[in-house]
């Protein structure tokens, strides 16, 4: 078995029913990760396992309700890694702050940032020492947009979580990707123009696919020297 491989190892990725989630999943499957992949929703979840096959159970879990995530870990026992990318933007993205919708701004906050604290602190007793933690976050911690603004203090906060996990929780490493636009189902529907506005000027002026982003969190994964760090895969919009 090569250094740092993922065969025979139990990943867990919450937010891997859709998305960036799945893709990960799928990666680490062909690594030979054994994955438990975990979601809100049940059907969504019960979907995702059968398209991955065999070396995959779900999960249905809700990471806004904290005595559920610590079930749920009780319930899993040991593993190796946690990935996490579960979480929706619509409610901080696209509205001025005049018109902030301070409801949706806490759903959003409650999955994405609360959601992500939830599920590390009661992962921690279960993850093996030697393995590793990887927390997603978004562009918009480095280059801000008008009408994102909790988007992108969430995002930047992912960051500095990330940095300040990987010191307490050593040796178990800690970091975070973070993209640039992805191609996942829901941005799919998004307009050309609207692509292009997004990507324009960067060295790599297209979209992501979510297979391309996955291989940042394989990476973080298997690599046992990296920790505390943010791996941008954002086509080179940080450059520009």
């Amino acid at each position: 078995m090569a250094a740092n491989s993922l065969s025979g190892k139990r990943v867990v990725v919450i937010g891997g029913a859709s998305g960036i989630g799945f893709a990960v999943a799928k990666a680490a499957l062909e690594e030979g990760a054994r994955i438990v992949v975990a979601s809100s929703q049940s059907a969504n979840v019960e979907a995702a396992a059968a398209r991955l096959g065999e070396g995959t159970v779900g999960s249905a879990v809700d990471v806004t309700d904290e005595a559920a995530v610590a079930a749920f870990f009780e319930g899993l026992g040991a593993f190796d890694h946690l990935v996490f990318t579960a979480g929706d933007w619509a409610g901080g993205f696209g509205s001025p702050l005049a018109q902030f919708d301070l409801a949706a701004a806490k759903t959003t906050l409650g999955v994405r940032f609360w959601g992500a604290i939830i599920a590390v602190k009661h992962a921690c007793g279960a993850i093996a020492k030697d393995g590793s933690i990887t927390l997603t976050d978004g562009m918009l911690a480095h280059r801000p947009m008008k009408g994102a603004a909790l988007a992108t203090a969430m995002s930047g906060a992912l960051e500095h979580l990330t940095r300040a996990l990987a010191v307490e929780l050593a040796p178990v490493r800690v970091n975070a990707v973070c993209p640039g636009l992805v191609l996942t189902d829901r941005n799919r529907a998004m307009p050309d123009a609207m692509v292009k506005r997004f990507t324009d000027g960067q060295p790599l002026a297209r979209a992501a696919e979510p297979a391309e982003v996955a291989q940042a969190y394989i990476y973080a994964m298997r690599a046992g020297y990296t920790t505390g760090q943010v791996l941008m895969v954002d086509g080179g919009r940080w450059v520009v």
